[in-house]
C-alpha cells in the first residue's frame, strides 16, 4: 500500500474513523515472507519487486529462527552505523551479494515492522488497521522479538505526532511520519488512506546547470561548493512553474566551456540509470529552496522546491557542501 503526499498532518476528525501516526523512516520499504511448507525459503522483497533476501543473510537467518511459518510483515529496512540509521550504509547492504556475509557482521541488518498483511497463512488485508496493528504488536510480544525486528512507534495523539515531525526529525534516518485511517483496509499498490508527511526545511544553493532552454527553464540543478572549491551536485528541483521559470530565466547566464561540470553526467532521478540532457549556466545564482530531510552523502533523494532567488546573496554565501541545516540568517 502506498501514501499521499501531504504538506501537514491532518486535523483531527479529517481522517475517517481516526488516525494512526508511525514515524517515516529513512530506509527501504520492503515485505518479508516466511513460507509456510518447511523447505521453502524465506523472501525479502523491495516495494519495486526485486528480490533482497541474498543481499540481506542476517535478517534471513533471524526470520528462519525466530519468526512463526505463514507470515507476511510490511516495514522498512534499515541499517545502524555508529549507532544511527544510516542509507548508505544500507544501500552498501543492498548493492551487493558476494560481501553480504562480510556486511552483515559489519552493518547488521534491522526490520522495523509496522503492518501485518498475513498471520499463519490467513491473509489480513481485509482487516482495518487498528486491528492489524493489535495482531503486529501480540506477534511481538508472544515471539518476544527483538532486534533485528523492530515494532514501528504509532500514536492516536495528534499531540505527539506533531512533536515527532518537528523533533524526531532531527534525528538522522527519520524523515517524517505516515498517517493511517484506524479503520482502514489494506490495498496494495493504492494510495488511499495512508498519507505521508515529511518535514522540509528552506535553505539555499548555486543554480549550475538546467533542462529545458535558457528562455524556458523547467528544472534547475542546484550545487556547493566543497572544502576545496569544488561545484558539487547537491540536487534538482520539481519542475518549475511558468511564472516562476520566467523569473528564473531572466537571471541565467550560458556558461563558458570551462563550467566545472562540463562533461558531467546527470542522472534523471535518484537511482536511474537514465542521464538528462542539462544546459549548463554561469554558477553565481542562488536561489533559496524547501526540501525534505531525506540525504545521502550531502545530496537531497528527492527534488526540492524552489522557493525564490536570493539575490542578496552570492554564491560565496551558500552554505558549504555536506552542510544542509535550514537557513537561519
Amino acid at each position: 500500500m502506498l501514501a499521499q503526499a501531504r504538506e501537514t498532518i491532518p486535523l483531527p476528525g479529517a481522517v475517517p474513523g481516526g488516525m494512526a501516526v508511525d514515524p517515516k523512516f529513512d530506509g527501504f520499504r520492503a515485505l518479508l515472507f516466511t513460507p509456510l511448507d518447511t523447505g521453502q525459503p524465506v523472501l525479502l522483497q523491495s516495494r519495486r519487486g526485486a528480490m533482497y533476501q541474498a543481499r540481506f543473510p542476517d535478517l534471513i537467518a533471524a526470520a528462519e529462527d525466530q519468526l512463526p511459518p505463514g507470515l507476511v510483515l510490511d516495514g522498512e529496512l534499515a541499517v545502524l552505523e555508529n549507532g544511527q540509521l544510516s542509507f548508505a550504509a544500507l544501500q552498501r547492504r543492498a548493492r551487493t551479494v558476494r560481501q553480504a556475509k562480510t556486511l552483515a557482521a559489519e552493518l547488521p541488518a534491522h526490520f522495523i515492522a509496522f503492518d501485518i498483511l498475513q498471520l499463519d497463512g490467513q491473509e489480513l488485508l481485509d482487516q482495518p488497521q487498528m486491528r492489524r496493528r493489535q495482531i503486529l504488536e501480540a506477534l511481538f510480544a508472544d515471539h518476544r522479538l527483538t532486534p533485528p525486528w523492530t515494532l514501528c512507534p504509532t500514536t492516536t495523539d495528534p499531540a505527539v505526532a506533531q512533536e515527532w515531525l518537528t523533533e524526531w526529525t532531527d534525528v538522522p534516518g527519520v524523515e517524517g511520519v505516515v498517517v493511517k485511517s484506524r479503520v482502514g483496509r489494506y490495498r496494495p499498490g493504492v494510495r488511499g488512506s495512508w498519507y505521508k508527511v515529511r518535514r522540509r526545511a528552506t535553505t539555499e544553493a548555486i543554480i549550475g546547470g538546467i533542462t529545458g532552454s535558457l528562455r524556458r527553464p523547467q528544472v534547475l540543478l542546484l550545487g556547493r561548493f566543497d572544502a576545496i572549491g569544488r561545484l558539487r551536485l547537491v540536487g534538482k528541483t520539481v519542475p518549475l512553474k511558468s511564472v516562476v521559470a520566467a523569473e528564473v530565466a531572466d537571471q541565467l547566464t550560458a556558461a563558458d566551456t570551462d563550467h566545472p561540470w562540463a562533461g558531467v553526467r546527470f542522472s534523471a532521478r535518484w537511482g536511474s540509470r537514465d542521464d538528462l540532457d542539462p544546459v549548463l549556466v554561469e554558477p553565481r545564482c542562488v536561489a533559496e529552496l524547501s526540501g525534505d530531510t531525506a540525504q545521502d552523502a550531502g545530496v537531497w533523494r528527492h527534488p526540492v522546491r524552489y522557493v525564490r532567488l536570493r539575490q542578496d546573496m552570492t554564491a560565496a554565501d551558500v552554505p558549504t557542501f555536506g552542510d544542509m541545516q535550514p537557513h537561519t540568517g
